[in-house]
């Protein structure tokens, strides 16, 4: 098995700030609005270089969106920043209406998703986001695993012409892409080659199905790991290359299995090549106070979880 290195823990959203502070030394019409978050989404290198295309909003996100809609008709690139769940469920209606049915070019930046938001708790930790995004016509939804690749994809969709939802998270976790790679919207990075079972990951769980995969083949199990950076358009092709050769796919995402890249996969399956599946993820719940370790131990979102689904997927082939 193919070997990954922890060059050192990092935040997603820092790579997030990293992607914005080259962006505006580099792209001129990126402009950054936030709603009273900028610390947490590290915009504040932005905010302090480019001022004149930096716009504080406050705890306004409804506003913000609609400010962004206004701001692309003028040729600009706007990306709006502040916590998953109020860049999604608050401002539902206005990201369906004035962005995504218009097919404005704005870019929803959302930190603090999924539960290692920690402890902050529930009703800030959104697990319904993905499934919220996707619905939406037109709306292409990016989920990155570490430091670097979220730093790439923050830079390749200013390139893309269309409303994207780029979505990352709080605590540090292990950095172990390349850096300077390049992102490719819609398309998913093999990691790892086997013929047993496919695990297919997207954001936080990747790492994890990394050390899934080493402690399984320690008991002769091969697993090949992909990397789902893009959940909306899905790259149909790598998952069903792969599922043909192993014949078992597990899914793991930090997100509800209802709506999530779970059941995006099942659709690709039962369309093509219908094919035993597991699902890694929330079981249609809220999230609660804790660590970030403790809510991924409690709701099954870590290698173990993923090392026990494939044990159970590799019984149905």
């Amino acid at each position: 098995m193919k070997k990954f290195t922890n060059t050192g823990n990092k935040d997603t959203r820092s790579g997030f700030g990293a992607g914005m502070t080259e962006l505006g030394k580099t792209n001129p019409n990126v402009v950054a609005l936030c709603a009273d978050l900028t610390g947490s989404l590290k915009m504040d290198e932005f905010q302090k270089n480019h001022p004149e295309r930096f716009f504080q909003v406050g705890i306004a996100e409804a506003n913000m969106m609609g400010i962004a809609a206004g701001l692309t008709i003028g040729g600009k690139i706007p990306f709006t920043g502040t916590f998953a769940n109020f860049s999604t469920g608050r401002v539902y209606d206005q990201i369906r209406q004035s962005i995504a049915y218009s097919g404005k070019n704005v870019k929803i930046c959302a930190s603090h998703a999924g539960v290692t938001l920690g402890e902050d708790g529930a009703t800030h930790q959104i697990l319904e986001d993905i499934g919220l995004m996707k619905m939406l016509p037109g709306m292409t939804v990016i989920n990155p695993c570490d430091y670097n690749q979220t730093k790439a994809a923050t830079l390749a969709i200013a390139e893309h012409e269309g409303p994207v939802y780029l979505r990352f998270g709080r605590p540090s976790v292990a950095n172990f892409t390349p850096e300077g790679q390049t992102f490719e919207i819609g398309k998913a990075v093999q990691l790892t080659e086997g013929n047993d079972v496919t695990i297919v990951a997207t954001g936080h769980l990747v790492w994890e199905a990394i050390q899934a995969a080493e402690t399984l083949e320690k008991e002769g199990i091969h697993a090949e790991i992909i990397n789902i950076h893009t959940i909306k358009p899905l790259d149909n092709e790598a998952i069903l290359n792969s599922i043909k050769k192993t014949g078992c796919i597990v899914t793991a995402e930090e997100h509800n299995f209802l709506g999530g890249l779970g059941e995006s996969v099942a659709r690709v399956l039962a369309e093509n090549h219908p094919t035993p599946q597991e699902f890694v993820a929330t079981q249609d719940t809220f999230g609660e106070s804790g660590t970030p370790a403790q809510l991924m131990e409690k709701y099954g979102l870590n290698a173990d979880a993923i090392v026990k689904a494939v044990k159970k997927v590799l019984q149905r082939k």
